[in-house]
């Protein structure tokens, strides 16, 4: 090999490096707008107060999550020198962390506290985490107990296994599966029409000894599955119905929303129905209830204690109960006299 040659392939081997450079940085570059367009658009959905279309509600019950994807992109903007996706990565950074704070008032009503209420909400599975529901029940000992996906052997268990001294009131729609579900009571109940559903969605009107009364609902609308969404949306609406027709009463509302805080369907019935989330009253607004599976702080929460301003709330927690894929809640209510009451 000549000098000449020699000198020719030494140049065009310094030259591939900056362009594998520059290959690289472009790489790194659209991946960060990939993953920024992904998240920038979903909140776009969050900021518009709309759920969207498949599959916007299903990602938006992990909205915190974006966090990851966010970060990611941050880095690799970095690594590309791409000022405008820096930017765009700040800006999208902060509108995930906006969103991350609890959603709803939590300040406390002024009345003096009437009584005392412990409530649990326990999706059981199709049945098949009842044995560890009674194990909780026995422990945790709730005044009112909101139980989801209870077939007809979880029914017949609960009243066999729990005395019947201490909870001898329900009000339940006995079904098989995910149809099932059922109200369990220390308190007196009145037979209430609950709300129609595709799941079982029962109600029921709780006396104190004091006389007063407290609309309970049990909630358990269809998942928002691709081609459920529709039905979703319609029984998340039933239930803000139902939440707006109480207004000026007691109204306690548990159970299994397959919702969270981010889906707009689910703040309708915040707002509408002027209900507050008793896991944000307590300080637990987004602590992961399902997947079960999945170890805290991963998962979503869509199991969910409401109740009108006339509660406070203190020490919710979510328990492990085992052989089913959601936590149970168990949180402490005061129900408080109001200025209409005294």
């Amino acid at each position: 090999m000549t000098a000449a040659a020699a000198g020719r392939q030494e140049d065009r081997a310094e030259g591939g490096e900056p362009a594998r450079r520059r290959l690289r940085s472009r790489g790194s570059a659209c991946l960060a707008a990939l993953l920024l367009t992904g998240v920038t658009g979903l909140l776009g959905f969050r900021v518009a107060d709309s759920d969207g279309f498949t599959p916007v509600p299903q990602l938006l019950a992990f909205l915190p999550w974006l966090l990851a994807p966010t970060v990611a992109a941050l880095l690799l903007a970095a690594l590309a020198r791409w000022r405008i996706g820096l930017v765009w990565g700040v800006l999208a950074l902060g509108g995930v962390a906006w969103f991350l704070e609890p959603y709803g008032r939590a300040d406390a009503p002024d009345g003096p506290a009437v009584a005392e209420i412990r409530v649990m909400a326990s999706n059981v599975e199709f049945g098949r985490g009842t044995p560890g529901l009674v194990d909780a029940v026995r422990k945790e000992k709730p005044d009112l107990l909101f139980v989801p996906e209870c077939d007809y052997t979880c029914s017949d268990t609960l009243r066999d296994e729990l005395p019947r001294a201490e909870y001898p009131y329900r009000s339940g729609s006995e079904a098989s599966g995910a149809e099932g579900s059922l109200i369990v009571s220390r308190f007196p109940l009145k037979k209430a029409s609950g709300i129609p559903g595709t799941l079982g969605m029962p109600g029921a009107v709780a006396e104190l000894k004091d006389g007063h009364e407290i609309r309970v609902q049990l909630a358990h609308p269809m998942p928002p599955l691709p081609e459920q969404v529709g039905v979703w949306r319609s029984e998340l609406a039933g239930l803000r119905d139902y939440a707006a027709a109480g207004k000026g009463g007691s109204t306690i509302i548990g159970g299994d929303f397959n919702a969270t805080q981010d889906h707009a369907a689910f703040r309708d019935i915040l707002d509408t129905g002027g209900l507050r989330d008793a896991a944000r009253l307590a300080g637990s607004a987004r602590t992961p209830s399902w997947p079960a599976a999945l170890m805290s702080p991963l998962g979503t929460q869509i199991d969910h204690v409401l109740a009108t301003p006339d509660f406070s709330a203190r020490d919710a927690r979510f328990l492990e109960i085992g052989d089913t894929d959601h936590r149970a809640l168990v949180v402490d209510l005061t129900l408080h006299r109001q200025e209409q009451d005294r």
